[in-house]
């Protein structure tokens, strides 16, 4: 069982459910018949696409299609992201070209969900500034969507659910995936880690893992639907299975998703490096199922920053990480990270740490972000005496560098053979396809359709900067 976790009872979904169903019938009625059409617009991280998908799949429940034009749509959800102010400044945007679009429909319900909605100030100016708006709701009731919906549908009223709370888990939410091959399979929600940068914890609410039972259920079901290539989520999946009694570590959970029949590969994100231990490390290089890709994002290389960021590791912890992980793995190991420039601070001296910490990783890919103020965080109340142009400057200077790691990177696996997930239409080329190694390094190669959803052991010809060009090898 979960520990100071509240799981949403078998009332509480038959109940949700029954309003699915009258949406459903109004539906029905007002459109005499015909399914009307729902946009979802997702922001942010994988976990959110995984909530979209959730919200699809209860939208289909209740007798909307889909379509990815706003303005063909009798529902419009914007499922938003708090991480930086650009996508928060995106929805504000999108939300307010609607506000025509509205008015000459009003049949037409706008909702908004997500993070960004789980902060007071921005629920407030949603409240005040966008009065077209008809639903907004928090990350901890999306599977309250049918209820929520019904009342903005009949009461002609706003909608505001958002309820300051811990979060909870509930299971059994149907599910419209995005992609035929692709699945994204949350293990945990929420973080503990308060980062002093980061809103997530207060909007995600603190951690809590699913039941084993229920992550192998679904699991299976994944695999039995033909998906080849499986995604753990959770803010800090090394963290998973802490609040269970008895608990279970995210690296038994790997096992036993290995010991699963079925030709697949399971992927996962994102690790946190205060948490990430050697155990998990030998069961990626053990379990034959299992991607050797870590994306373990270490923000800083500049031990004074990473203890004013909260982090919870030095800048040596980090690499004798990924040396054991080096060690045991060898070229199959791919790395990518996630980097901040310019936290409150921050001196170039130390930013220069930064860059040699790229330099020694040979990650293959990075995500950069300049720091971006998140109120309600320690950070925002800090000092931040260096210039956005100056912090421009430094993370330019980060991307040619990396790109210099990254093109070293790639050579390394040149005249080398990798069984790869062939995932679709590839760049180089009218006749090319892509495919992905365990390590999630792109190989572009000539091929037919007919290879694509299939495993293929490809060769490295040609190694370019951020993607291989190889050749099937031949039966």
């Amino acid at each position: 069982m979960s520990v100071n976790t509240r799981s949403v009872t078998k009332d509480e979904l038959a109940l949700q459910k029954d309003y699915s169903n009258r949406v459903k019938q109004l539906l029905n009625n007002r459109y005499d018949g015909k399914k009307p059409l729902a946009c979802v617009v997702t922001y942010g991280c994988q976990q959110n696409v995984a909530d979209s998908e959730h919200i699809k799949g209860m939208l289909d429940k209740m007798g909307y299609d889909f379509t990815e034009d706003r303005q063909a749509a009798k529902l419009v959800i914007f499922n938003t992201c708090a991480v930086r102010e650009h996508a928060e400044d995106r929805v504000f945007g999108n939300v307010g070209a609607l506000k025509k679009y509205k008015l000459a429909n009003p049949d037409v319900v706008i909702a908004l969900c997500g993070c960004m909605m789980q902060q007071k100030h921005i629920a407030d100016k949603i409240k005040e500034s966008f009065p077209f708006v008809d639903l907004v709701f928090g990350t901890h009731v999306v599977h309250k969507l049918p209820e929520l919906l019904f009342k903005a549908l009949t009461s002609n009223r706003r909608v505001f659910e958002l309820p300051d709370i811990d979060g909870v888990i509930a299971e059994g939410i149907p599910v419209k995936r995005d992609s035929d091959s692709k699945a994204w399979l949350p293990i945990m929600y929420g973080c503990n880690n308060f980062c002093t940068y980061c809103i997530v914890p207060y909007v995600r609410g603190r951690e809590r893992s699913r039941q084993v039972d229920e992550i192998v259920r679904e699991f299976k079901q994944i695999v039995s639907e033909g998906y080849k290539e499986i995604t753990l989520l959770g803010q800090n999946v090394n963290s998973y299975g802490k609040d269970l009694e008895p608990q279970v570590s995210f690296s038994q959970l790997l096992r036993m998703l290995n010991d699963i029949d079925g030709d697949f590969r399971i992927r996962f994100m994102t690790s946190h490096p205060k948490d990430c231990t050697r155990e998990l490390i030998e069961t990626m290089a053990q379990c034959d199922k299992v991607a050797t890709h870590l994306h373990l994002p270490f923000q800083s290389g500049n031990n004074r920053v990473l203890k004013a960021m909260n982090r919870g590791y030095t800048r040596e912890k980090y690499l004798e990480l990924i040396n054991y992980a080096k060690e045991l793995m060898g070229d199959s190991l791919s790395i990518t990270s996630d980097i901040i420039v310019g936290f409150p601070g921050e001196t170039y001296e130390e930013f220069k740490d930064t860059l040699s910490l790229v330099d020694e990783l040979g990650a293959t890919g990075l995500f950069t972000f300049i720091y971006s103020k998140r109120e309600g965080t320690p950070a925002a109340k800090l000092d931040d005496p260096v210039s956005h142009d100056e912090k421009a400057k430094w993370i330019a200077e980060l991307l040619a560098l990396q790109e210099q790691v990254s093109a070293r990177e790639m050579k390394r696996h040149a005249g080398k053979t990798y069984k790869c997930y062939v995932t679709g239409k590839g760049k180089l080329g009218d006749n090319y396809l892509a495919a992905r190694t365990d390590g999630n390094l792109i190989i572009e190669f000539e091929g037919g359709d007919r290879l694509i959803g299939t495993f293929q052991n490809i060769t490295v010809t040609e190694p370019l900067t951020f993607v291989l060009k190889g050749e099937i090898e031949k039966n």
